[in-house]
């Protein structure tokens, strides 16, 4: 399976553009966040969107020989301010049931950061029926969530999805895993347990995932680079992919036009080593 990109690293323009960009860079799919990619329709509230719309730019990028295998939705499920939770829910919404338009089989999410440094405990409760909701409108289209954890939100870890996939335990909701998002300053020098944890306890619901990389910078904070450019273990990533979920679309993330190609190629050898490896073993193991 290729590696795929994210549509709006190529700056934001019309889908028609975009479509013909990522084509031509050779990329066969992509995680499309519709307000971030394309400038030539306002997609910041609910409402607009429409099958014929959906459609046309589905078939935009099916005519450079891309598929749409992600569609991202970056917003706050938890916050505090009723009136911009319900928005953002209408549009994630709006999105679930367009996706087989698009022709994706999964809208995708952080779910937010705290807005404060007070944890009060309401927040996760507010996440858990938000998610309830989107849930039932997931299963009314058959369409998965994915969900990401990532540092600083406030699902920022495998264990705390795991406990959350637990309280909403519906079939339509997987895991995209990025291991770059689970990394912090104090626990980067021990990723490798970071990342055979987050296989562990979620690898059986993964359905996409990123491919960024990391460094601890002088500053002593994590900093994201292209990837096959930082410290993170891609060859440990990758084995565990193949062990967990081969095949499964990979996107990636953080890097400009002129180094796409290097990073890609990359990614797509380290899976491809990981491939080899895991078939001599099970080879010897027969």
């Amino acid at each position: 399976m290729s590696v795929g990109v994210l549509a709006h690293l190529f700056g934001k323009m019309s889908y028609k553009q975009t479509a013909y960009k990522v084509g031509e860079k050779g990329f066969d799919h992509i995680q499309l966040a519709l307000w971030k990619a394309f400038n030539d329709y306002d997609f910041s509230n609910p409402g607009l969107l429409s099958p014929g719309l959906a459609e046309d730019i589905g078939e935009e990028f099916n005519k450079h020989n891309v598929s749409i295998s992600v569609l991202a939705c970056y917003l706050h499920f938890f916050h505090e301010n009723v009136t911009v939770r319900r928005e953002n829910i209408d549009r994630f919404k709006e999105l679930i049931r367009h996706a087989k338009f698009f022709g994706a089989p999964m809208v995708a999410c952080e779910v937010g950061k705290l807005q404060s440094e007070e944890w009060t405990g309401d927040e996760w409760l507010i996440l858990k029926t938000t998610l309830e909701e989107l849930v039932e409108e997931a299963e009314k289209w058959g369409v998965y969530i994915g969900i990401e954890p990532a540092n600083d939100h406030l699902i920022g870890n495998a264990k705390s999805l795991k406990y959350m996939l637990e309280e909403v335990p519906s079939s339509n909701i997987g895991v995209v895993l990025d291991p770059g998002n689970l990394m912090h300053a104090t626990n980067f020098f021990n990723q490798d347990e970071v990342i055979r944890e987050a296989f562990d306890l979620l690898g059986s619901r993964i359905i996409a995932c990123h491919a960024k990389d990391r460094i601890l910078g002088e500053n002593g904070r994590i900093e994201t680079v292209v990837p096959g450019k930082g410290d993170l273990n891609y060859e440990l990533y990758m084995e565990l992919l193949e062990q967990y979920k081969p095949q499964v679309k990979i996107i990636m993330e953080a890097a400009k036009d002129y180094q796409m190609l290097e990073a890609k190629s990359y990614i797509e050898k380290v899976r491809e080593q990981a491939r080899v490896k895991a078939s001599v073993t099970q080879t010897l193991t027969k």
